[in-house]
């Protein structure tokens, strides 16, 4: 359960993005995301919030708690469980496996001292493994926060996670 202030932090972020995106079902995802970048958290429950500002009956705009639930479960970009401060994401498809992944992965692994879904107990990172980051070509790749780092070896591990506090 989220602590009083950061349940008003989380109405007040929610309340800005429905304003900037709309109070309608198309516009869900954005705020969703806009919550989420804001918050490194949209959390499964509860969904009252989000869904008093998306959920205008008297306007004819219907978006229900499992509506958002199921955008915030779906996209791996949008956690229903607290982050840390940095987000490690591992691709694990068949060209950055081929390409090193699996030895990578090891790496990432020893060094963080996390598995995949885990946060380290100082908050600082979450790993976690994703389908395909889109960057084939440039595999093994991993992508901590924003930063993209392709033709990664474990060696560089240390120097990439030192750049995060």
């Amino acid at each position: 359960m989220l602590k009083v202030a950061e349940e008003q932090d989380l109405a007040a972020v929610v309340e800005t993005a429905v304003k900037k995106h709309g109070a309608h079902a198309m516009s869900s995802s954005q705020s969703c995301w806009k919550s989420t970048t804001n918050m490194a958290i949209f959390p499964a429950r509860p969904f009252e919030w989000p869904a008093n500002f998306l959920h205008q009956p008297e306007d004819h705009i219907l978006v229900s708690e499992g509506r958002l639930y199921g955008l915030a479960s779906f996209y791996h970009m949008l956690s229903t469980e607290k982050t840390g401060r940095h987000v490690v994401q591992f691709c694990e498809s068949a060209p950055c496996h081929v390409q090193g992944g699996r030895e990578l992965w090891n790496s990432i692994q020893k060094t963080l001292n996390l598995k995949a879904g885990e946060t380290d107990p100082e908050g600082r990172f979450t790993l976690k493994t994703v389908s395909c980051l889109g960057a084939c070509g440039v595999g093994p790749v991993i992508l901590v926060d924003d930063d993209m780092y392709g033709n990664v070896t474990p060696k560089q591990l240390a120097d990439i996670f030192a750049k995060y506090e």
